[in-house]
């Protein structure tokens, strides 16, 4: 860990932009001030930006990397460490990772090689092989027959940040169109239009004998051990209602306005995914995030799948929305969900926190990750 550095910037802190000198020292943010230092050893961002780390809540990006095609199953350490990279160039430096814990197809890679992602990431962990900063977020698919089985074997595990609760079963939440439902898993699985009318009554099936249950027993798990709690795809105020029943902290993907505004005034912190913000709509035909964003109901942004989404989504919110600053914008990809799980150590540049920073380069066209640090340490 370097002893000190300096860096010249515009730095992005919670309330505005500074034109000025950031000092770091042992990891952490010794001093921030106005104006340039005029140190031969200072970094010199030449008027770009300085930001904290982006803070990543939910990401199954890792699953990729674990089966980057059909029945091609990559080595677990190998895989984290190639999509630990991929955050990193993306300004990302600290990530909870999202781990599926069912799914709406038994015997699918990510049940399969669940244990397999953790012994990765625990692995090259312990061995300093990561550039950023990795929790767990297990997503419990409430309507998966052994989702209580599954969440008892991994929820004692160490880093474990999150709890969400999950249905995908066909006609509510993020598939109430059946035929945004047809269209996304008829063509990931190849089903025929018979194969999928079975699918979808297997589904159903599933989900009356199991759902219930399996919520008690998420929700209880989480706070039984003090782990924050999503709720995920929430369409209605009834939805909302029972999420705040059950302590929920964050609502992860709302499909309405009428539920998001609804989490967003119960003080639950709205997330949205940027790859709806990039691409102005959601990929099932929900709520856009961006509208979300100018109603004021967004508060975190998700990456999702598209790692690089988290910055521009961010930047594209500051740039097409008057309402919203730069450090607001930023906000909700850093300080936001960072106190969202509780990590209160870092998601701002302030005195004190933990020297996590990135170096942004805003084109005309597109914002650029030009450097990366995490507690001081140049990491891309």
């Amino acid at each position: 860990m370097p002893e000190q550095i300096f860096i010249n910037a515009k730095i992005v802190l919670a309330d505005q932009v500074l034109e000025g000198t950031l000092q770091v020292k042992d990891g952490v943010i010794a001093d921030i001030s106005e104006g340039r230092s005029s140190l031969t050893a200072a970094h010199d961002m030449s008027g770009d930006y300085l930001m904290p780390g982006f803070v990543e809540l939910h990401t199954d990006n890792l699953e990729k990397h674990m089966t980057p095609r059909p029945k091609a199953e990559w080595p677990s350490a190998s895989a984290a460490i190639a999509h630990d990279s991929q955050l990193a160039i993306s300004g990302i430096t600290t990530v909870l990772d999202a781990l599926a814990l069912g799914d709406v197809q038994r015997g699918s890679a990510r049940i399969s090689r669940l244990n397999d992602m953790i012994d990765g990431l625990q692995h090259a962990g312990a061995e300093n092989l990561l550039r950023a900063d990795h929790y767990l977020h297990l997503r419990c698919e409430v309507s998966y027959p052994e989702m209580a089985e599954a969440l008892d074997g991994v929820v004692d595990k160490p880093g474990v940040r999150l709890v969400s609760i999950m249905d995908h079963t066909p006609g509510q939440r993020q598939f109430v169109s059946l035929e945004a439902y047809y269209t996304y898993y008829q063509g990931k699985y190849g089903l025929t239009d018979g194969q999928m009318e079975g699918f979808i009554s297997e589904r159903k099936e599933d989900q009356a004998r199991h759902s219930k249950r399996h919520r008690q027993h998420a929700v209880k798990s989480a706070n039984d051990r003090g782990i924050a709690l999503a709720s995920h795809d929430d369409a209605t105020t009834c939805h909302v209602d029972e999420a705040i029943t059950d302590g929920i902290a964050v609502a992860e993907f709302p499909t309405t306005v009428e539920a998001a505004k609804a989490s967003h005034e119960a003080g639950l912190r709205v997330m949205m995914g940027g790859p709806n913000i990039v691409r102005g709509k959601s990929h099932s035909g929900n709520v856009s995030a961006r509208d979300l964003a100018k109603l004021g109901y967004l508060d975190v942004i998700s990456s999702d799948y598209v790692p690089h989404s988290l910055l521009y989504g961010a930047i594209l919110l500051w740039e097409d929305i008057d309402s919203i600053s730069l450090p607001q914008a930023i906000r909700l990809i850093s300080k936001q969900p960072a106190e969202s799980v509780g990590l209160t150590d870092r998601g701002e540049i302030a005195m004190g926190k933990r020297a996590d920073l990135v170096h942004v380069h805003h084109s005309p066209h597109h914002p650029v990750v030009r450097g990366v640090w995490t507690q001081g340490n140049r990491v891309a």
